[in-house]
């Protein structure tokens, strides 16, 4: 029985390593928006078995990463221009409003965690050359962070919900532009700056600031939207 479990966990655990290699792909662009997703190309790049792949493949249709269609395949989900501008005039509004709140709601250790986040995410290699700012979903994502401790539940569920994962790449792209990164981690800490100093007004200032910028640097600059791979965020191991 013992052996049995153990085994289970290492099952699990190739999944995991799957999902997140393929996240990885999509937002660096190595898996392009629209392209078609071959599972034995795949399984055999990773030499691993169809198997955990297939389940990887499924968890990230339910992160809407990937969208499965009949008699046509797996693909790579994608956003128009329209649609991913709308998306992120719509964000910069309640994620404003998430600084605002996270301001009064969250605890000094919390905060205290958010600007550690933030300086960690400053000693990338990629974000120190302004090649990119790439952020691990979820915990080590800054906006997640900050969205979370806004305390109000129903917010974070609209902003880490289903358009999460997708709105992910584009950020990614928008961080390649030159000049974008290092001036995103600087937005950043304008945003921690004024949430400790439980200034709601000046958090929300800042955050629909950074969020506009980054807003501007996807519409500036239309081929950061076709799929072009990019220098590739760091891989995890499988």
């Amino acid at each position: 029985m013992d052996g049995a479990l153990a085994g289970k966990v290492e099952v699990r655990s190739l999944v995991d390593a799957l999902a997140e290699r393929l996240e990885t792909a999509i937002v660096s662009g190595a898996l392009a928006p629209g392209s078609r997703i071959s599972e034995q190309a795949l399984a055999a790049s990773f030499g691993v078995s169809r198997g955990p792949l297939r389940e990887a493949i499924r968890r990230l249709e339910g992160r809407k990463l990937l969208i499965r269609t009949a008699n046509i395949g797996v693909r790579v989900a994608e956003l128009s221009l329209r649609d991913l501008h709308e998306i992120l005039v719509m964000r910069e509004a309640l994620e404003g409003m998430a600084a605002a709140l996270a301001a009064q709601a969250m605890s000094d250790a919390e905060i205290a965690d958010l600007q550690a986040l933030v300086e960690s995410h400053g000693r990338q290699k990629a974000l120190r050359e302004g090649t990119g700012y790439y952020q691990e979903s979820h915990d080590e994502d800054f906006h997640v962070r900050i969205v979370r401790g806004s305390g109000n539940r129903r917010l974070a569920e609209l902003l880490t919900g289903d358009l999460y994962y997708l709105l992910r790449v584009y950020r990614y792209r928008s961080s390649t532009r030159p000049g974008r990164a290092r001036a995103a981690l600087d937005e950043h800490r304008a945003v921690v700056e004024a949430i400790a100093r439980r200034d709601g007004a000046a958090a929300e200032a800042a955050m629909r600031a950074h969020l506009r910028h980054a807003r501007q640097s996807l519409d500036a600059d239309g081929s950061l939207l076709a799929g072009q791979p990019l220098a590739a965020p760091h891989q995890p191991a499988i």
